[in-house]
Order: C-alpha cells, then structure tokens, then sequence
C-alpha cells in the first residue's frame, strides 16, 4: 500500500484528537498553570524567603542557609524556599479547585433540584382536563 495513502488517515485521526475541544483547553490550563507558578515562585522567592531571613539572618539570607558534612554543602535554605513555592501552590489550587468551583457546583446543583414552578394552566387547558377526567370515569 501506498505510504501517503496509510499517513493521511493516521494524518486525519492526529487532527481530531489534537483539535478535540478538551485538549486545546488542556493546552490552555497548562499554559496558564505555567504562568501562575512563575508568579507563586517569584512572590516565594522575592517576597516571603526574604523576609523569613531578615527574621532568621544569615550572610546571604535563606540562600546562605547550608550545613557541612563531610565537607560537602547541603543548601537546606534553597530545598525550604521550594516547600514554601510549593505549599502556595498547593494551597491555592485547593482553595480555588476546592473551594470556589465546589462552591459554584454546589450552588448549580440547588438550581438544577428545585426547578421553577411549572406557568398556571390556560383556560383551554383546564377544558382539556376535565374533558379527559369525564371520560376516564365513565
């Protein structure tokens, strides 16, 4: 068989798999979730470690933060600011997948249990009614 004859159909399925509505907005929250961890860690790296040296100095702050064994360096200071970075990360993902879009289900669910009230009947369909209740009781 012809090779383009067996690329396009491979060709094909790629582009409905790749242009699947749940893919481009994967691509997009992943693209997103990239830019809101910059931000988690500059805010981590440039704000909160620094202030947490200037609580517990160091020469250089939690970046100088090292222990010595054997004459190697352990830099336990750069490990803490990344469990800060990611404890933020956590916690706002919790609160906002959690928290807010639970929340925002929730209140889905109270609409989509109590419906509104179907709109009173019309003249004729009272009519319809009692017409269709006479002859069921004969």
């Amino acid at each position: 068989m012809d090779p383009i004859k067996k690329a396009l159909p491979l060709l094909e399925e790629f582009k409905t798999f790749a242009f699947k509505g749940n893919v481009v907005e994967l691509a997009v929250g992943v693209i997103i979730g990239g830019a809101f961890g910059k931000i988690v860690d500059s805010l981590v790296k440039h704000i909160i470690m620094p202030v947490i040296a200037v609580i517990l100095p160091g020469q250089q702050g939690y970046l100088g933060w090292k222990l010595i064994l054997a004459g190697k360096e352990i830099p336990y200071g750069l490990f803490l600011g990344e469990v800060v970075n990611f404890l933020l990360v956590a916690a706002a993902v919790f609160f906002f997948i959690v928290k807010f879009l639970g929340w925002i289900m929730k209140l889905k669910e109270e609409d989509a249990i109590a419906p509104p009230p179907p709109p009173p009947l019309t003249k004729d369909q009272e009519l319809l009614g009692e017409i269709r209740d006479l002859l069921k009781s004969r």
